[in-house]
């Protein structure tokens, strides 16, 4: 669905990412994992095309630069770390910004199948309830799956994630990607997410790409590049020696 062919962003004369390869197929949960400052973020930033770069991104064998940014909306859609909202919108306003690459114009009204797609959007992040309520009153949580409908509400085929459920509490973070999990089990959905918690990628991953220095380390299934040898090498620590230790607390 998503094809990297050696993506590489230079700022200076470093290399942030380099030579980045790798697909995305129907039904991936694709997790991008390593250190502060391995280029997680600057990665998903040139696959979007949003910053300058070399090497190429392929939609279903169409390069992506080739494609109309509206029509590239209804493929693919982006979630960020955080969202400072500033003004007292309601979830249902926040949530409907979704549809606009299906909309004529910026004065185009909603239609019948616009506001289903939102109903739904908001029901599967179990936000519904809290629909006609400002934004600026909602906990991270709220906040985070607000966001996340407003992507079920732009209907794309693949999401991009950049640390979803990033500073939540643990049930939060157990919630998105929950709804992560099952959306991506529909016909032709993929999901790319950077994620920093090892036992998310064990989780809920199937395939695993392990960035160092903005170098592919490892990729492949996610037991192959969550090895114990690859993330002593790439982390500086013997994350395995250290979780197992952890885990004797709650024996």
């Amino acid at each position: 669905m998503l094809k990297i062919e050696g993506l590489s962003v230079k700022i200076g004369r470093k290399k942030i990412v380099d030579n980045v390869s790798f697909d995305l197929k129907e039904h991936d949960i694709f997790i991008v994992m390593g250190p502060n400052g391995a280029g997680k973020t600057t990665l998903f930033k040139a696959i979007m095309g949003t910053i300058p770069h070399s090497g190429k991104v392929f939609l279903d064998k169409t390069d992506i630069k080739t494609i109309n940014k509206k029509e590239l909306a209804k493929s693919i859609g982006v979630l960020t770390q955080k969202h400072q909202p500033r003004y007292a919108h309601t979830v249902y306003d926040v949530v409907s910004l979704g549809r606009y690459a299906y909309q004529n114009s910026i004065f185009s009204s909603l239609d019948k199948e616009d506001r289903t797609i939102i109903d739904e959007a908001l029901k599967i992040t179990g936000i519904y309830s809290i629909k006609n309520q400002s934004v600026l009153t909602l906990s991270g949580g709220e906040l985070q799956r607000t966001f996340l409908a407003q992507l079920f509400a732009q209907n794309p085929r693949i999401l991009i994630l950049d640390e979803p459920a990033n500073n939540l509490d643990l049930k939060y973070q157990i919630a998105i990607f929950d709804i992560i999990k099952e959306w991506v089990k529909g016909k032709n959905r993929a999901v790319l997410a950077a994620v920093h918690d090892l036992n998310t990628a064990y989780s809920y991953g199937n395939k695993a790409l392990l960035l160092n220095e903005g170098k592919v380390y490892a990729k492949g299934s996610v037991d192959e590049v969550l090895a114990r040898d690859n993330l002593r090498d790439v982390y500086k620590v013997d994350v395995v020696d250290w979780m197992q230790n952890l885990l004797k607390h709650w024996e």
